[in-house]
């Protein structure tokens, strides 16, 4: 009998290994080396992956190959358990067979168990699952152990499937930036992809495109947004022999730009490498239970002893089994991944998990000003017009102007002419000129609409009477758009940022739950100001450089204020990184979303608020993880000296927490598909 059993055990344990060789052909497929601790008698061979479970956002993780590998080692262990349960009840030899199945499942335990031992010198709490598991098999307890392992899987089954649904909708999100420029080669123009582009290549930007190149403009002119670098709300004007920054926009005009740097030399990815060289993303989760999970095997093995000492072997296996620690590595990230999920189904993406738990400590929250506070697009304030114009009229002609544009200080005049209900003039398409400013044909007038640069260009004069009511406009950083009728100034139309309509709520939301509010702006303290005092903001910085806005954060974490920051521009990467979380909204550059660890897909800053309500909701159903991992461990230790539970007891309390923890992880997601999405 002993020979049959021990062939039949071979032979399982052989087979059980050529279906692993089968499911895979690379080699070390489970790290040991750095397989985190685990507690109580479940198996830990999914363990290497659970950081990946937990930020997918960082790689594609091989998920394939995470759930094959599950697929596996819970096909066998249900295998184990089958032979196990029919052993004790209609043939013991099948039982003895269910042995090799369950130590295969659980010998990344036992490797890691010894690495922690003999290599590392320290008490991890996988020595203590080791001891669990040897204790169980020696009792002869082989159901139990393979019913936990199965079980085990189960969940890690859960957490995987979770992470696939999760890791879908974190791909594909970015990359909005075109992927190519127009090229001139023998004089024509040629689409070609953006990586080909090499230094001393002539490249041709237009009127609302984005100037993806560092260069230097060697023929035409245009008005350039840069304020996703500087700022600054104003556009500046660019000629032959200017230089052109990346991730800049041309607002009119159209510029032949040689490129002096290219691809990973613009200014943009210098920031980027920086971002690129300190980014360490770390899972604090997954510490924390690593460090809980440790600190729990030097009183379980003294509970054990005692055990040992007072009722026996099987008690003293029984308290081994009832460090339930283990569960929180499959019930933790499972969390944590519905919670990204219900974000993700709110329009909010949390590319970093760490930010959930964080985004609760925040007391400060400070706002970069040009396009998270404001929208892209201004709005008209005034119009001052010359003795003679009326205002309608002025805006009439600017607007027929500027209807070919689509730069958003054309957008916010033609707006404004639809509000007053104004029917545009024709344009003779043969005498519409494009360079500093437009120069068109209406009605037999030739009108020029741009900068003042533009009409001293032009000589165009402007008279007194308009300069002096300028003066304090231009100082207080508005963008001025100045209108021309022949060779005469009719006057100028003032345009301001557009305060988003959602912000004063969100602001006295936050202001409602104590936080203390800043905003930090490239822009003069005029506009800065009057923009803090009509959101009710206290606080704020004005005529920043891009590299000092991480300092201003940096001061205030050292003034012990724990600081979100909400920006979206390429200058504010640099803050980003340096705030304890970082929010962006979808439609910023590349490098601030790639930074960000938050951000608001549908560019509404309402979606703030509903960050820090989820990560409220985050933090609550972490502090019920916990309760359902260790409220059971304490009632089946106490159970074992009080009334004597044993083994199967153990067990029982430990699938009950794993299941309360699933249940919990699982709840909120389960809850909210419930609900038609608002998004």
């Amino acid at each position: 009998m002993f020979i049959t059993t021990a062939l039949l055990a071979g032979s399982a344990a052989y087979l059980g290994k050529k279906t692993h060789d089968i499911f895979y052909t690379k080699k070390n497929l489970i790290q040991v080396i750095n397989m985190p601790p685990s507690g109580g008698i479940a198996p830990a061979p999914l363990v290497p992956y659970l950081p990946k479970s937990i930020q997918p956002f960082l790689a594609d993780p091989p998920i394939n190959e995470d759930e094959k590998e599950v697929n596996h080692y819970l096909a066998i262990s249900m295998v184990a358990i089958g032979l196990a349960g029919l052993g004790n009840v209609i043939f013991p030899l099948l039982a003895t067979i269910s042995v090799p199945l369950g130590l295969y499942t659980t010998w990344p335990i036992f490797k890691g168990a010894y690495q922690s031992i003999v290599k590392e010198h320290k008490l991890r709490a996988i020595v203590l699952d080791a001891v669990a598991i040897i204790g169980t098999f020696a009792m002869g307890y082989y159901f139990a152990v393979n019913l936990a392992t199965t079980l085990y899987f189960v969940g890690a089954k859960i957490l995987l499937k979770t992470e696939d649904a999760s890791h879908k909708t974190l791909t594909n999100l970015f990359g909005e930036q075109p992927h190519f420029v127009w090229r001139l080669v023998d004089g024509m123009e040629v689409k070609t992809p953006f990586e080909q582009i090499q230094v001393g290549d002539v490249v041709v930007v237009n009127a609302g495109e984005m100037i993806l190149i560092d260069g230097r403009i060697v023929e035409g002119r245009a008005s350039v947004d840069q304020h996703m670098l500087t700022g600054e709300a104003q556009h500046v004007e660019k000629e032959v022999g200017d230089t052109t920054l990346a991730a800049t926009i041309v607002l009119g005009g159209r510029i032949y730009i040689e490129v002096e740097k290219a691809g990973t030399e613009t200014v943009a990815s210098h920031i980027g490498k920086i971002m690129d060289n300190t980014i360490d993303y770390r899972n604090v989760i997954e510490t924390r239970h690593i460090a809980l999970a440790d600190k729990t095997v030097l009183p379980t093995l003294g509970l054990s002893a005692l055990a040992f000492s007072l009722f026996g072997p099987v008690s003293a296996v029984a308290v081994a089994c009832a460090n339930f620690s283990e569960v929180l590595r499959v019930v933790g990230p499972a969390g944590m991944l519905n919670y990204l999920r219900l974000a993700t189904q709110e329009g909010i993406l949390i590319k970093d998990g760490r930010a959930l738990e964080l985004l609760k400590q925040v007391d400060t929250v400070v706002f970069d000003k040009t396009g998270t506070l404001t929208l892209e697009q201004p709005h008209v304030e005034n119009i001052y017009c010359r003795a003679g114009f009326t205002a309608e009229t002025l805006l009439k002609y600017a607007a027929t102007a500027e209807y070919r544009q689509t730069h958003p200080i054309a957008k916010a005049i033609l707006q404004e002419a639809e509000n007053r209900q104004l029917e545009l003039w024709s344009i003779d398409a043969a005498k519409y000129e494009v360079g500093y400013g437009l120069k068109v044909e209406i009605n037999q007038q030739t009108i020029r609409v741009g900068s003042q640069r533009f009409m001293e260009l032009e000589q165009i004069i402007t008279p007194p009477e308009l300069t002096a009511a300028l003066a304090e406009v231009d100082t207080a950083g508005a963008s001025l758009i100045y209108v021309a009728l022949d060779e005469t100034l009719g006057g100028v139309i003032e345009l301001r940022a557009t305060i988003r309509p959602e912000a004063k709520a969100v602001i006295q939301n936050l202001k409602a739950q104590g936080m203390s509010l800043y905003i930090i702006s490239g822009d003069h303290a005029g506009p800065t100001q009057k923009l803090a005092d009509s959101l009710g903001i206290d606080n704020f910085f004005a005529e920043v450089l891009p590299g000092d806005k991480a300092n201003l954060v940096k001061q205030l974490q050292t003034n012990g204020r724990f600081v979100c920051f909400v920006g979206d521009g390429i200058n504010d990467a640099i803050a980003l990184k340096q705030a304890n979380v970082s929010v962006s909204l979808r439609g910023a550059s590349t490098i601030a979303t790639d930074t960000a660890q938050i951000i608001l897909m549908n560019q509404n800053l309402s979606q703030l608020t509903e960050a820090f309500e989820l990560a409220s909701g985050f933090n609550e159903n972490s502090r019920n993880t916990l309760i359902t991992t260790f409220v059971p461990g304490v009632i089946c230790i106490g159970g074992i000296f009080f009334l004597h539970f044993g083994i199967y007891s153990s067990i029982i309390l430990y699938n009950a927490s794993l299941a309360a923890g699933i249940t919990n992880s699982m709840w909120p997601w389960l809850k909210q598909s419930k609900q038609p999405t608002s998004h």
